[in-house]
């Protein structure tokens, strides 16, 4: 038995505990570990947008006609659709 070794306590770690003695080595631990950091990186990026891409409706009333279909398009919006509404 390791000083650094804990027993697995949930389904998580037992996902971890790579040679099932049903203890987390220091080096099942760091994968572990590895594991929950690279997993919250991609959750940040998922997370990040760039406010310029947002579409700012009050705007659009003020563009002229091109400039606003334009903005529609490129916010992945059908120009034709909102003809009424401005």
């Amino acid at each position: 038995m390791d000083f650094w070794s804990r027993d697995v306590e949930n389904s998580f770690d037992e996902m971890f505990d790579l040679n099932h003695d049903g203890r987390l080595d220091i080096g099942e631990q760091a994968y572990e570990q590895d594991f929950l950091i690279r997993q919250a990186e991609i959750d940040d990026e998922e997370d990040e947008y760039d406010e310029e891409d947002e579409l700012d409706w009050d705007e659009l009333e003020l563009m002229d006609e091109d400039e606003r279909r334009e903005a529609l398009e490129d916010a992945g919006y059908d120009p034709d659709d909102f003809d009424d509404e401005f």
